[in-house]
This record gives structure tokens, C-alpha cells and sequence, in this order.
């Protein structure tokens, strides 16, 4: 009898669900940035490595694995063990945009990450060089129309939210400019003050310094709603109906992740989101902060992804 009863515990054992076994997290756990550190997706990362190293007393590790615009990091985490220990601060580039941009990935977004929960949402603003004399969304399309094809536009990279959002502009509006690639915002701005380029629909939180100090004229934000940090500035939606190119930031972890362990980092995503400290920190680089489930995430991304998916076959945009 007492050996079958051995058995039987040693059975129960080998057949429970591992997080049973181990309540998450037990061990380190890394938050991949798939980018280099400084911009706002490693300011996020480490926000969360701190107040959740904090809670949990063990490591949290944020790494940095920049490339093929945020595709290296992305599919390091989507090949990770799906055990909660290796989770991912994806982008709407990364995320949503590189899987019809990029023609070799190794990696299924929609297949091998999980979302789990939303962080954040940055509007772009439409700002123009002083020159050009369009002072609201309709003066500049009538001075697109008027001047096709000489116009042209700055980006920071080819098949960036920046890229892509001026690529909707043209085609809501049916005009045509010429789109001239940087590999950062700040050299977008750089360009417009030397006097090289026209225009640009770029990040808000790296524009609006020189927007509000009369550097170049702020026109409009991509977002649905107005900006708290410039409530008197149009969206481009008030003229454009349906026009909306929302930059966002969310957590992912590996697919198969189980759901116990998704639900215990979204809510303490949420706990922490709603830190007065936070909030003000998030706000300051012109964030808004926004939480979700991973069943809300997973339906955002969804849709995010059919939206900008059209946007890039229409650009005609393919990077190998």
C-alpha cells in the first residue's frame, strides 16, 4: 500500500502543469527592448524593471537587441521558451508594420508572440517648415495640390509609423510628394531647421519642443483625439475623416505563455501604470498611458495590423 501511494504522489508530480510547480517568477526574467537604449521603448522597460523587480525580489534584466527595425529583438523573444521569463516591449513598427515590410523574416508575429497587455500610445504631429504657407490641415492640402510632386516630406526610416503616416496623408488626401528617408526624428527636425525639407508627420515627444518655440509650425496630430499637452491643436481626422496613425507600445511574451502568468503581468502592469509617478513620468515624454488585458491587446494588435498592413501595400514599400 505505502509503495502505491508513493506512486501515486510521484505520478501527481510528474503530471502537474510546471507553473504549479513554480510560482512566476522564481528566477530572473528579461525585458527585451528591441532597440537601443535611450528612446522611449527602453524608458518603458526599465519603469517596469524597476517597480517590478521591486515586488516580485528578483532580477529583472532589461537587454537591448537593436536591428532590422526592431525585427532582431522581436524574434529573439518570439523564439524564447514560453515559461514568462522572457518578455518583449514591442512597437507598432515592430509588431505590426515590419511583418509586411520585411520579406525574410523568421518569425510569425500573430503566431509566435502573445500580447499582454498595452503600455502606452504616442500621437505623431504633421509640422511644417516656416516656408511653406500652410497654417492648417486644409491650406496644406490645397498647397500640395497645387505644387505636386515638388513638395517633399521627411521620415525617421523607411517603413516607419513616421513613413507610413505621410504615405496615408497622400493617399486620403490623393496628392503626391517626394519622401526623403533619415534614420531618427531628430535628424528629421535637423533637416527641416536647415531648411531641407517641407514637411513631416513624426513623434510628438521629440517634435513638440520645437513646434511650441516657433522652430517649425505644428499643424495637426494623427491621433483620434486631441493631445492633452496641446489641446488647441487639431487632429488631421477633423478634416480627413477616418484618419488615424496612433504610434503605440505594448508588452508581449512568447506564445504558449500560460494564461496564469499573463494575467499576473498584465495586472501588475495596470498596479504600476496607475503610480502617480508614473503617470507624470509617462506624460513628460508625451505618452499616454494606456493598460489592457491580453485578450483587449491581442484584438488591438489584430486590427493594428490589418490597418497598417493595407497602408504598406498601398506604399509599395518591401525591405529584404
Amino acid at each position: 500500500m505505502r509503495a502505491i501511494f508513493a506512486a501515486l504522489v510521484l505520478a501527481a508530480g510528474v503530471f502537474a502543469p510546471a507553473h504549479a510547480q513554480e510560482p512566476w517568477p522564481q528566477r530572473p526574467v528579461t525585458i527585451v527592448v528591441p532597440f537601443a537604449a535611450g528612446g522611449s521603448a527602453d524608458l518603458l522597460a526599465r519603469i517596469l524593471q524597476q517597480h517590478l523587480q521591486a515586488k516580485f525580489t528578483v532580477p529583472f534584466v532589461v537587454e537591448n537587441r537593436s536591428g532590422a527595425g526592431g525585427s532582431i529583438g522581436t524574434g529573439f523573444v518570439a523564439k524564447a521558451p514560453a515559461d514568462g521569463y522572457t518578455l518583449l516591449v514591442g512597437t507598432v513598427s515592430s509588431t505590426a508594420i515590419n511583418a509586411f515590410l520585411y520579406t525574410k523574416l523568421n518569425f510569425d508575429v500573430a503566431r509566435d508572440l502573445q500580447p499582454v497587455s498595452l503600455l502606452v500610445r504616442f500621437p505623431n504631429l504633421l509640422f511644417v517648415n516656416p516656408k511653406v504657407p500652410a497654417k492648417s490641415v486644409p491650406e496644406l492640402i490645397d498647397y500640395l495640390k497645387a505644387n505636386s510632386g515638388k513638395t517633399n516630406y521627411g521620415s525617421s526610416g523607411i517603413g516607419t509609423s513616421s513613413h507610413l503616416s505621410s504615405v496615408m496623408f497622400e493617399l486620403a488626401t490623393n496628392t503626391k510628394m517626394t519622401h526623403v528617408p533619415f534614420r531618427s526624428t531628430a535628424e528629421v527636425v535637423n533637416s527641416m531647421l536647415g531648411g531641407n525639407i517641407d514637411l513631416a508627420i513624426d513623434s510628438m515627444t521629440t517634435v513638440w519642443p520645437f513646434a511650441a518655440a516657433g522652430n517649425v509650425r505644428a499643424l495637426a496630430v494623427t491621433t483620434p483625439q486631441r493631445s492633452a499637452a496641446a489641446p488647441d491643436l487639431p487632429t488631421i481626422g477633423e478634416t480627413l475623416k477616418g484618419y488615424e496613425a496612433t504610434a503605440w507600445q505594448g508588452l508581449f511574451a512568447p506564445a504558449g505563455t500560460p494564461r496564469p502568468i499573463l494575467d499576473k503581468i498584465a495586472a501588475e502592469v495596470k498596479r504600476v501604470w496607475e503610480l502617480p509617478e508614473v503617470i507624470t513620468a509617462l506624460k513628460n515624454v508625451g505618452a499616454e498611458p494606456a493598460t489592457s488585458s491580453p485578450d483587449e491587446f491581442a484584438a488591438y494588435t489584430a486590427a493594428e495590423r490589418v490597418r497598417w498592413g493595407e497602408v504598406v501595400k498601398a506604399s509599395g514599400v518591401k525591405v529584404d
